[in-house]
């Protein structure tokens, strides 16, 4: 015996068939979007992040350099932020090595002074930061750069001061 199948069964199990095909077309589409908004949410943090670790190990070089016994100099490794070797007592002047916070590695890249001291880190991550402008008054010089690898934090900067008024480009500490 043969099935019996209303005459509008096909019809409607046409446009079932659509409709569950839209609704999978417009979950895909909102899934997507929530996914890109994830992933510059993510890219924001991260770069939060730059900034804060990149201000510590800023702070931590020019403690370094503030507390040298004898000739003011930097120092040759980053892992001497840890544990000032030049003291018999353990001197720290950063808690931790933190890892770059755009490409997770523990490579930084390394600003050298003339001596071949660090005097700064960056991040070497070649890719478009989101931010571009607001920097703090001490990166406002990260304005409009390009790439994170730019963002150079340099220990003199970590506590510049605002240039006085018959003064400008000078800042406190520049020349130490």
């Amino acid at each position: 015996m043969a099935a019996y199948m209303p005459s509008g069964s096909a019809a409607e199990a046409g446009f079932t068939y659509l409709g569950v095909l839209l609704l999978i077309a417009v979950t895909g589409i909102a899934l997507g979007s929530s996914a890109t908004l994830w992933s510059t949410q993510s890219l924001r943090e991260r770069e939060r992040e730059l900034l804060w670790v990149g201000s510590q190990y800023a702070q931590a070089l020019r403690s370094y350099y503030r507390s040298s016994p004898g000739v003011a100099q930097y120092p040759q490794t980053l892992d001497e932020l840890l544990e000032d070797p030049r003291y018999p007592n353990v001197k720290r002047h950063l808690r931790q090595l933190y890892p770059d916070p755009i490409t997770g590695c523990e490579d930084w890249g390394l600003v050298h002074s003339i001596d071949g001291r660090i005097t700064g880190v960056y991040s070497q991550s070649e890719q478009q930061p989101l931010k571009r402008t607001g920097f703090a008054a001490q990166w406002s010089d990260f304005d409009g750069l390009e790439h994170y690898s730019d963002w150079q934090f340099v220990a003199e900067k970590a506590f510049s001061e605002t240039p006085s008024a018959g003064q400008p480009g000078l800042t406190k500490g520049a020349g130490q």
